[in-house]
């Protein structure tokens, strides 16, 4: 036990420090909101990585997907490194970067209220975001607790608050940049800790090999009467499988505490270099992490699943390992679920300071009120997401993925077209962005209080987030061409910093003088 805690006190003791480091970084809105557009390549890959995976998809997702569907699981972690990372950098890093520079936009509402000249569209995407990252840091706890419970025995509402209290800390001393710090050195703890758990797992087993025949050997009639189908890497459910893969990798497009990390980046150059890390990061974390769910069959018994949920299985997994294991384990999900929050919950705070209350509710606010009033909602934030976590988790109301699955639908589902076709398509209209918004919440909300009159497959709440998304690409287009196209002129003037950026770049390139001689390189 006292290595746990000595590891534990540790953990804690940098990540305060380091958001106490990072007050000077901290004193203005750029500053608070985005390390002021100056982070480098390794900080802002990390930051994306580790806020993207987390204790929802460590034992969330991983332990209920690789019940599911055996080793295919792995499929899940393979999209989520090349399309939820790799492609997400490519077709968004440089166009967001770019158009949020030249829109001067911080969070991703006021990137919709400048680029479609609307503050109700900004008003109505902050309401949106407050609201659905609300069950996700909920679910956050949730996992986290799971894993508490095995190591240390302790109650969950401790659990809860010294996580939030911690993140809360650093995030409200330090803004981003302490956020991005952190999320590095977790980002190397997760990188370690999930090659050693699974080393340790498939050798409690005999090894890889030996893991995957004793999984062949597995069979669950009412999944599938096909025999070493949960050692297969096509699984027992194709189509529920490539729903996951969709809601889990698509879903990042759209998601604010994502995208933002692309508004902070220093430069092209950088952006070039995330990318590559990001994919790596991706591969070991994510593949890692489905990749040992996929063996939860060789832990766990259709009884005690059924009796202790899917949440049981990877804590499961784990409670046989050595205990100095054990305690990396826990420090591994911690950081990953601290990570997150911490994004999360500035990407709320902020939104609802200058999206919602800056020039709405107050008029005037200096740079120091922005920040003061960001802080304090990051308490207001926190407070409400322990509450409704403490409250699910009584109640017993759902699972993690569900949860995961009703925010990331509804936010994905509802930003992922409008911001995508908002940055390379100059006759996306308002309209169209509305109807995305709406289509979205009112699915997911549907789905959450009438989900069983839906068609079966759209019955989860993760198939019906995938559905949310795609039916966003469809819409955003139609919708633009049935209406009225936006003024030329404004939308010239927007993606004209396309062109000037191309323009700057090559006459950087071929010399000032060259440039004169030869203009129509620089066009």
């Amino acid at each position: 036990m006292w290595i746990k805690l000595s590891l534990l006190l540790i953990f804690f003791a940098v990540m305060v420090g380091i958001g106490l480091y990072c007050r000077r970084h901290a004193t203005d809105v750029t500053g608070f909101v985005l390390g002021g557009r100056s982070v480098g390549p390794w900080l802002t890959a990390f930051a994306y990585g580790t806020s993207y995976f987390s204790a929802v998809v460590f034992v969330g997702y991983a332990g209920q997907f690789g019940w599911r569907f055996g080793i295919a699981s792995t499929w899940a972690g393979l999209g989520n490194a090349f399309l939820g990372s790799l492609l997400a950098w490519v077709v968004l890093g440089r166009r967001t970067r770019i158009m949020t520079q030249h829109l001067d936009s911080a969070t991703m509402p006021e990137f919709f209220g400048r680029r479609f000249e609307s503050k109700p569209l900004k008003l109505t995407a902050s309401v949106i975001i407050f609201l659905f990252l609300i069950p996700y840091t909920a679910s956050l706890y949730n996992g986290l607790s799971r894993l508490f419970a095995m190591a240390f025995d302790i109650d969950y509402a401790v659990c809860v608050v010294v996580m939030a209290v911690l993140t809360g800390v650093y995030v409200i001393a330090g803004g981003y940049m302490a956020t991005a710090i952190n999320d590095f050195i977790q980002g190397i703890i997760m990188i370690f800790g999930i090659i050693a758990v699974i080393a340790a797992v498939l050798g409690s087993q005999g090894g890889l090999q030996a893991a995957l025949d004793g999984l062949a050997r597995v069979s669950d009639p009412t999944v599938s009467d096909t025999p070493g189908i949960f050692a297969s890497f096509f699984g027992p459910d194709l189509l529920s499988l490539a729903g996951v893969v969709v809601l889990t990798s698509l879903g990042t497009w759209g998601l604010p505490q994502m995208v933002q990390k692309f508004y902070a980046i220093k430069s092209e150059d950088a952006i070039t270099q995330g990318t590559i890390i990001s994919t790596v990061f991706a591969l070991i974390v994510a593949g890692g992490c489905y990749f040992l769910g996929g063996f939860g069959r060789l832990f766990s018994t259709p009884e005690e699943v059924a009796a202790n949920g899917y949440d049981s299985i990877i804590p499961t997994i784990l409670s046989g390992l050595p205990t100095l294991l054990i305690a990396v384990v826990v420090i591994l999900v911690l950081s990953a679920s601290m990570s997150t929050l911490s994004s999360l919950v500035l990407a709320s705070s902020s939104t609802l300071t200058l999206d919602f209350i800056k020039g709405t509710m107050i008029k005037d606010m200096s740079e120091k009120q922005q920040v003061r009033w960001m802080r304090a909602l990051v308490v207001v934030f926190i407070a409400i997401s322990v509450v409704l976590a403490i409250v699910q988790y009584r109640s017993n109301l759902t699972f993690i993925a569900q949860l995961m699955g009703v925010s990331w639908g509804a936010l994905a589902g509802s930003f992922l077209a409008p911001f995508l076709y908002g940055l390379y398509w100059k006759r996306t209209t308002k309209t169209a962005c509305v109807c995305s918004f709406l289509f979205s919440t009112v699915v997911m909300l549907a789905n959450i209080f009438v989900g069983s009159s839906f068609p079966a497959p759209l019955q989860s709440p993760i198939n019906a987030g995938a559905f949310c998304m795609l039916a966003g690409l469809v819409i955003v287009p139609v919708v633009s061409l049935l209406t009225p196209p936006p003024a030329p002129e404004r939308v010239e003037a927007i993606f004209s910093c396309y062109q000037r950026t191309v323009t700057v770049a090559v006459t950087d390139s071929i010399g000032p003088r060259n440039a004169l001689e030869n203009p129509g390189k620089t066009r």
